[in-house]
């Protein structure tokens, strides 16, 4: 096994220094935050080694589902949901991560291959985890500030999901930012880490950045259903939520 990937840490290291010495009281959140990005990737390694030799797709969904649950438990400890979130976060998180994917696989993008299937979905789910968050916490916000506007709508005959709108609107916009802001700048002001990897790996440049535009293109999809999904099932808990 190599380990000169260890020197890398000297720039962490720098990075507690001076934190430490401007007395910016986060060193000690870095120290511990590297150490167990350290130690889960350590254990990732080691897993995708035996993962990657499992042929049952009963077992690779198996998989699959357990991260999902794994990141609605994230989802919903950011953004906390009264009144059972957690399966709020699970159906946005589950529901758009498997569109997408099942998507890719049957246009031929990618296979039911461990090695490919368990990459491309933890990078689904991990998106759509951060979609939702963002969705539902800009949801929370909306709510608190056009309280008024969405109590006359409700007063004046509509529907709560019409007085929700504008802010199901807001929401999904805030939520698909960031991948806007990448497709921007990608290939201009950064190489992505998909694009890199396989470089380095010596894939043919253009066959990198033809993969890099698949999981782009990926990003963009499963974004945009998660933020549908998202507000389509927390409306109507975002209410008791902020109330509570």
């Amino acid at each position: 096994m190599e380990y000169k990937f260890l020197l890398s840490y000297i720039l962490v290291l720098t990075a507690l220094f001076y934190l430490y010495k401007e007395k910016l009281e986060i060193e000690k959140t870095l120290l511990i935050n590297s150490i167990r990005a350290f130690v889960q990737l350590l254990i990732l390694g080691y897993l995708l080694s035996y993962i990657f030799k499992l042929k049952n797709p009963i077992e690779l969904l198996g998989i699959l589902l357990f991260m999902t649950l794994f990141a609605a438990f994230t989802g919903q400890r950011r953004v906390k949901l009264a009144d059972r979130g957690y399966i709020v976060a699970f159906l946005s998180i589950f529901c758009a991560s498997f569109i997408v994917l099942f998507s890719l696989i049957a246009l031929d993008l990618i296979s039911f291959k461990p090695n490919e299937i368990i990459p491309v979905g933890g990078m689904i789910i991990g998106n759509s985890l951060n979609v939702y968050t963002l969705a539902v916490d800009r949801m929370k916000g909306e709510v608190k500030n056009t309280i008024d506007i969405i109590e006359n709508i409700v007063a004046l005959g509509g529907s709560l999901k019409d007085a929700f709108y504008f802010v199901n609107r807001a929401s999904i916009k805030v939520a698909m930012i960031p991948i806007l802001n990448s497709l921007q700048t990608v290939g201009i002001i950064h190489i992505p880490g998909i694009t890199v990897g396989m470089l380095i790996a010596g894939a043919h440049p253009l066959e990198a950045v033809s993969f890099q535009l698949v999981i782009m293109y990926m990003i963009v999809a499963v974004a945009l259903f998660t933020g549908i999904f998202s507000v389509n099932f927390a409306y109507k808990k975002i209410i008791r939520t902020v109330f509570n």
